[in-house]
């Protein structure tokens, strides 16, 4: 019997969201499994992968192999590398302590990695909300100076067209009667 690390579908159409499990190659992508070994969920950014690394690092000793992603996953959290250093130990290069100082270095250096790229997420969301921010009050001085200088536009045609027509209106006064003095001098 063939046995596989590898990823079980589950959740929502377009929303996936993994099982890692240990199954025999032979079975169905979401069927029966051997043992379960942790989750993985890619729609968070960076994905969050949940793995019980003893238990990974024991199913490949024993033979198991990862497809090609949970090959990536298992990488991404160090299972691999800790059968690497479980090896070494086995051939006598250095001793159990040793390896497991090893394998915590490079975790600790993992993790402030995924750390510094969340906090990378975080300042730059908080930027782009800044900026957007701003330029939506720069949009709304605008139209507020906009709407200013329309009213003020509209006061000054509307005193404009009061002022000229009070003029129109006597200057048509006085060039009324002159216009009937030149009909009545043509009749």
């Amino acid at each position: 019997m063939s046995v596989k690390i590898r990823l079980q579908r589950h959740g929502k159409k377009g929303k996936p969201f993994f099982h890692i499990v240990v199954a025999d190659s032979r079975a169905r992508r979401d069927g029966r499994f051997i043992e379960k070994l942790g989750t993985y969920n890619p729609i968070t950014n960076p994905a969050t992968i949940e793995l019980n690394v003893d238990s990974a690092v024991q199913w490949l000793n024993n033979g198991a192999q990862p497809t090609d992603t949970a090959r990536a996953i298992l990488s991404y959290k160090g299972a691999l590398y800790k059968k690497h250093l479980q090896g070494g130990v086995a051939k006598g290069a250095f001793d159990q302590a040793e390896a497991e100082k090893r394998f915590n270095a490079w975790l600790e250096s993992k993790e402030s990695k995924v750390q510094g790229k969340v906090e990378g997420l975080a300042t730059a969301k908080a930027d782009a909300k800044k900026a957007a921010l701003e330029a939506e009050v720069k949009v709304n001085e605008a139209r507020v100076a906009a709407a200013a200088q329309a009213d003020a536009d509209a006061k000054a045609a509307e005193e404009a067209a009061n002022a000229p027509a009070e003029e129109v209106v006597e200057a048509t006064e006085g060039e009324a009667p002159a216009a009937e003095t030149e009909e009545n001098t043509e009749a």
